[in-house]
């Protein structure tokens, strides 16, 4: 799919090949830039023509394009995380974390993983009827399904949609277990569905939790739930039976590591009884992005950041390695390890890891079946 050249509109005149845009436009966003996926055969760049064109261009708007998937369970073999399959009922993310991991997909969508990652979205509207199919086959064993590994399930354009809902509805109907990880509280909504799962060991959500300060979180993550919306989700959700877990994720050296422990601190008190922490993770478009971030909104912190990324990464901005991705290694990412770990030992935390029940879990019935009764 390709993308049209846009001109752009920048703070001050850019250097040629510049893909910043003004601050104007993507107000509310994550990304300060745009650059074409690295698959393109063609850059996008600021130009002005000499007619102040670039001031003319509107504010970037979120727009969602129907996409019909062929499958909608995703099979992992990865050795270093929980789960081995996943559902994804949308493909970018509103929420616009400038740290956001999966940004680089959006490379192979023809589209950048910059702003078009927050405004250029994919919805999947089939999706539950093809879980159900898939749930059918005949060689499928359950184990659990995770959502909001790649894309939050409960962006806000899930308001809407209500494509992870329609996902809920058919789990819940054939006994199938789903871990959920998500930033927003509109996860509260759902409560009537995931309470009768987990009442019958069937559900589990995370909440995500990457810092108290909600002005941070505003430049961090504009479009997720301000953090008191996010305890409040959590407390909700535990009120209602629902086990519940935080994730200190992502742990930016020098933006928010000195809150990982007020961070537990105030998920256990609203509820949660597991938790968990990612080291930051910048994979291929993600480095470049997280400087602009840091370019406009610490600048005083960049150099210091990124050396001590290289500290847990081996001298890179990013190790991909199993085991380590998540963790990194080297004396910083070791205290940050000792350090989650104190405090969650400390609140009782992960004293007890619930594993999800796969033995209630009842086969969809296919076309023909009844037929074949006859």
């Amino acid at each position: 799919m390709g993308v049209p050249a846009t001109r752009q509109s920048l703070v001050a005149p850019a250097p040629i090949g510049s893909t910043l845009v003004d601050i104007d436009r993507r107000r509310g966003r994550g990304s300060a830039s745009n650059a074409s996926g690295r698959f393109e055969s063609l850059a996008r760049f600021a130009e002005d023509d000499g007619w102040n064109s670039t001031e003319e261009l509107p504010p970037l708007r979120t727009e969602v394009q129907d996409e019909q998937a062929r499958k909608i369970i995703t099979f992992n073999d990865s050795p270093d995380i929980s789960f081995d399959r996943s559902i994804n009922p949308y493909r970018g993310c509103e929420h616009g974390c400038v740290y956001c991991f999966a940004r680089p997909t959006h490379a192979h969508m023809g589209l950048s993983p910059g702003l078009d990652f927050e405004t250029r979205l994919f919805a999947k509207p089939n999706a539950a009827a093809l879980l159900e199919k898939e749930l059918a086959a005949k060689n499928y064993q359950p184990k659990t399904i995770a959502m909001g590994t790649n894309t939050d399930p409960y962006q806000p354009i899930e308001r809407q949609r209500r494509i992870t809902r329609s996902i809920l509805e058919v789990l819940d109907r054939t006994n199938h277990p789903v871990g959920i990880v998500t930033k927003s509280g509109l996860v509260t909504r759902d409560i009537d569905i995931l309470a009768r799962m987990a009442e019958r060991g069937l559900a589990k959500v995370a909440l995500s939790v990457t810092t108290l300060d909600a002005g941070l979180a505003r430049s961090l993550e504009p479009r997720a739930a301000t953090p008191s919306l996010r305890l409040k989700a959590i407390r909700q959700l535990a009120e209602a039976g629902i086990p519940v877990a935080v994730m200190v994720a992502p742990v930016i050296p020098r933006i928010n590591d000195a809150e990982i422990e007020r961070i537990l601190d105030a998920a256990h008190a609203a509820g949660a009884r597991e938790g968990g922490y990612v080291m930051l993770r910048l994979p291929l478009e993600v480095s470049g992005l997280m400087r602009e971030w840091l370019a406009e909104h610490r600048p005083d912190a960049l150099n210091h950041v990124f050396s001590l990324v290289h500290s847990t990464r081996d001298g890179k901005d990013y190790d991909s390695r199993w085991g380590l991705r998540m963790t990194g290694t080297g004396p910083y990412a070791w205290t940050v390890g000792r350090r989650f770990e104190l405090a969650a030992a400390r609140l009782g935390l992960n004293a007890r890891r619930l594993k999800l029940r796969t033995d209630l879990f009842v086969r969809p019935s296919r076309a023909g079946d009844q037929l074949s009764l006859f």
